[in-house]
C-alpha cells in the first residue's frame, strides 16, 4: 500500500510522540493516541496532514473499542498496517512500602492496557495484513532494583508478546518487541515526580528503613548523560513495520546492549551487586557456601 496506516499509543510525548512524527514523513497515514486534545493539536500541526490525532487512554478499555471504531471508519476494509503499543509509565519505590494500588496501576498502563489495545484494533490489523510493535525495555530481561514494578510490567510484556505472535501467526500478524535502554524523554522527570509522591505516602516506618534509598531513587531518575534520542527508537520501530522479515526482538542503545550481554554470561549473584552498586548500595548480603 502506498499510505499504509498505524496507530501509535502514548505518542503526546517522548518515543510515542517521536515515532508518530517519523512515520508520517515516511508515508504512513498515522492515528497518534493522545489523552488530551492540547496534545492532539501540537501533533497536527507538527506531523501534517498525514497524522491525526486519536482520543486514546489505554487505561479506558471501552474507550479504546471506541478509538478503534472510529479508526475504521476512516480507513475501511483496508484495515490498518501497524498498531505501535508504546503508552507506558514507571512506578518505582521498595517493594515493602509501595502501595498495592500504585503496583497495580503499574500493570493496568503497561500490561493490561496493551491487551485491551490490541484486542480492540485486531479486527482491523487482520484485514490490514498488519504488524503489531511493543515497546518494552532493557527492564525486560533485567530488573533493576527499586524499580521492580516496571520491570514486572516489562518482563509480562515480553511474554503477552510472545504469546501474541504465536497465536496470530495464522493470519500473518508478525509482533516485535522494542528493548530500549536510557532515552532522551520527560518520562525521567515524570518518574522522578511519581517517586517522590509515592514516598511521601508510604508509613513512616518505611521511609525510615528505606531513607536512603528513597533518596537514592529520586537522585537516580535523573535523565543519563548517555540517554539517547528517541528518534532512535523511533527508526528501529519503522524498520519493524516495514522490514520484509522484522526481527522478533530490538535493542536500542549501547546500555541496552550491555546490559543484556551481562545479563546473560553473568550468574545471578554477580549481576545484584553491579545493579546495586549502580543504585548506591553496598552488597550486605552473607556469602553461601
Amino acid at each position: 500500500m502506498s499510505s499504509p496506516s498505524v496507530v501509535v499509543t502514548g505518542a503526546s510525548k517522548g518515543i510515542g510522540r517521536a515515532t508518530a512524527l517519523f512515520l508520517a514523513l515516511r508515508g504512513f497515514r498515522v492515528f497518534a493516541g493522545v489523552r488530551s486534545a492540547r496534545d492532539g493539536e501540537k501533533l497536527s500541526r507538527d506531523g501534517g496532514e498525514r497524522l491525526s490525532p486519536l482520543s486514546l487512554e489505554v487505561t479506558d478499555h471501552d474507550g479504546a473499542a471506541d478509538a478503534a471504531q472510529e479508526v475504521a471508519q476512516q480507513v475501511g476494509d483496508g484495515g490498518i498496517q501497524g498498531l505501535v503499543n508504546n503508552a507506558g509509565i514507571v512506578v518505582g519505590g521498595p517493594l515493602e512500602g509501595l502501595p498495592i494500588d500504585d503496583f497495580r496501576h503499574q500493570l493496568e498502563v503497561n500490561l493490561v492496557g496493551v491487551l485491551a489495545v490490541t484486542k480492540a484494533f485486531l479486527p482491523l490489523l487482520r484485514s490490514g495484513n498488519g504488524r503489531i510493535v511493543n515497546v518494552s525495555s532493557i527492564n525486560g530481561r533485567m530488573v533493576t532494583p527499586f524499580a521492580t514494578p516496571y520491570a514486572v510490567s516489562k518482563f509480562a510484556l515480553e511474554a503477552l508478546s510472545d504469546g501474541l505472535r504465536m497465536e496470530l501467526r495464522r493470519w500473518g500478524i508478525r509482533v516485535s518487541v522494542i528493548q530500549p535502554g536510557a532515552i532522551d524523554t520527560p518520562i525521567w522527570e515524570t518518574s522522578q515526580l511519581r517517586a517522590v509522591e509515592i514516598a511521601e505516602r508510604m508509613p513512616e516506618s518505611t521511609r525510615e528503613l528505606y531513607g536512603g534509598v528513597i533518596r537514592s531513587i529520586t537522585e537516580m531518575s535523573r535523565r543519563p548523560q548517555h540517554a539517547i534520542p528517541p528518534e532512535r527508537v523511533a527508526r528501529v520501530i519503522h524498520h519493524a513495520l516495514a522490514a520484509r522479515r522484522p526481527r522478533t526482538r530490538y535493542l536500542v542503545g549501547l546500555d541496552a546492549r550491555v546490559g543484556a550481554l551481562l545479563r546473560k554470561v553473568l550468574p545471578d549473584r554477580a549481576m545484584d551487586r553491579i545493579l546495586l552498586r549502580r543504585r548506591g548500595r553496598k552488597d550486605r548480603g552473607r556469602r553461601e557456601h
